[in-house]
């Protein structure tokens, strides 16, 4: 059976957008799945470059014809390559691409063909599953991070988005709010997460001991050294040196950890001959760097190196709606690794928990938790276990500035935020910071749960 005057046909018919090209990236035929993909109609390419498309999948070289044109034509062929075109649109398009080259009787190179299969509702799922499945696995925790809140999601998406690079990061929050979690959960993203991490408090030694620790030394570098050792630079190859506190190190040593991301190289204390050291940098601190560099305490080109890719972990008063599930963790662990099994605590005492402004961050609830296990012999935790200050609602003597009342406390104010939501009280308690029974309560008190009948 002769096929060949049906060949059109056949091409036709196929689900695959399929493209000819000459020599020169000219396209010379398409079909209509092709036409389908990139949203062009044939009369619209033909003749036109292939990099009208911009598909990320190609090697254009451009100097000429065939093997000068693109590397397709050096290979000789592409298998199932994942990239995107850019539709009519200005769109991208994910496809999987094969292509072969066209030759001659004589073996010259007369084009190629390309079969370009759509991907994107594949991965359009593939992304839907993903983001499901990190949503499922919240109430477990992000890499040990609790915290379903709105800003906490948009911390892990970031922590998603930088861990797929080599970008060194600095990590700003206060003290308490989990800064070497975040700086874990960034190595365990990416590419490094089979290779060590490793930290650094560099607030925590003086400053021979942290050039010690950070690049090692050889044997009788100074008094004590009775042989050599690596440093953490050295262990951390190939994975992720984490260096906390920051902020605190010594300007002599700014100077040799500039060197290091400059020429990706370190010198033990004692020698002179470098190591290769290939290592992604996380910092991190709560000190005001932007002061230190005005003061003259840290150098400014160390400070845009390692000062990449910012995050900021926001501090635990920011997201108080996150405080209950962070409790349930804490007492999770307390019952794993104590006799005592607590159910839980009493709405009266969570209400105190969400209400106190935790100048500690998740350090200082994670201290009340474990005080409170301390003090209840079994059942529930309530008020009566919880800290003395977090019972009674004393703010933080370091913040005089702070209002005697809270809005809360103000009538006006309830009444002025219950009316702008409609008399929505999980709207009014998310915007007072507050619990729900909170606003229950000051509206029983005030009387006022009449009013929305007019709301």
């Amino acid at each position: 059976m002769d096929l060949s005057k049906h060949w059109k046909t056949i091409v036709d018919t196929l689900q695959d957008g399929i493209l000819v090209v000459g020599p020169d990236g000219k396209i010379l035929a398409m079909n209509p799945a092709a036409e389908l993909l990139t949203g062009y109609k044939t009369q619209e390419l033909i003749g036109k470059s292939c990099r009208e498309l911009d598909c990320t999948g190609c090697e254009i070289i451009g100097k000429g014809s065939g093997e000068k044109w693109c590397g397709l034509y050096a290979r000789g062929d592409v298998r199932a390559k994942k990239c995107t075109i850019t539709n009519k649109e200005n769109r991208l398009v994910n496809v999987i691409k094969n292509a072969s080259v066209l030759r001659d009787d004589g073996g010259s190179i007369i084009g190629a063909v390309e079969t370009m299969t759509d991907m994107s509702e594949i991965v359009r799922k593939q992304r839907e599953i993903i983001e499901l499945r990190k949503s499922l696995h919240l109430d477990e925790g992000y890499h040990g991070i609790f915290g379903k809140s709105m800003i906490m999601q948009s911390l892990y998406e970031l922590i998603d988005n930088v861990g797929l690079t080599d970008a060194p990061v600095m990590i700003y929050g206060e003290s308490g709010t989990g800064k070497e979690l975040v700086a874990r959960a960034i190595h365990e993203v990416s590419n490094r997460a089979s290779n060590p991490f490793i930290k650094v408090n560099c607030a925590s030694l003086n400053e021979n001991l942290l050039e010690s620790e950070l690049f090692g030394h050889v044997k009788g570098a100074y008094t004590g050294a009775d042989k050599g050792r690596i440093g953490r630079f050295e262990a951390a190859h190939g994975g992720t040196i984490f260096l906390d506190e920051i902020g605190d190190i010594p300007m002599s040593t700014q100077v040799k950890l500039l060197r290091v991301l400059e020429e990706k190289e370190i010198e033990r204390v004692g020698d002179h001959k470098p190591i290769k050291v290939d290592v992604r940098i996380i910092s991190a601190t709560n000190r005001n760097l932007d002061k230190l560099l005005s003061e003259g305490h840290f150098r400014e080109d160390l400070f845009f190196r390692i000062n990449v890719f910012p995050l900021r972990i926001p501090s635990l008063k920011e997201r108080r709606e996150d405080i209950p599930a962070i409790v349930q963790n804490f007492i999770r662990q307390n019952n794993d690794r104590t006799d005592k099994k607590k159910l839980g605590m009493t709405p009266e005492a969570m209400e105190k928990l969400v209400e106190y402004d935790w100048p500690g961050n998740v350090r200082e609830l994670r201290n009340a938790i474990e005080y409170a296990f301390v003090l209840c012999l079994g059942g529930g935790i309530g008020i009566n276990h919880l800290p003395v200050k977090i019972a009674s609602g004393v703010k933080d003597a370091d913040k005089p500035s702070q209002p005697l009342l809270r809005k809360i406390d103000r009538k006006e104010e309830l009444v002025k935020i219950l009316r702008e939501t409609g008399g929505n009280r999980s709207e009014t308690a998310r915007r007072l910071g507050v619990s729900r029974v909170t606003v229950w309560k000051r509206m029983k008190k005030y009387n006022i749960n009449d009013l929305q009948k007019s709301w």
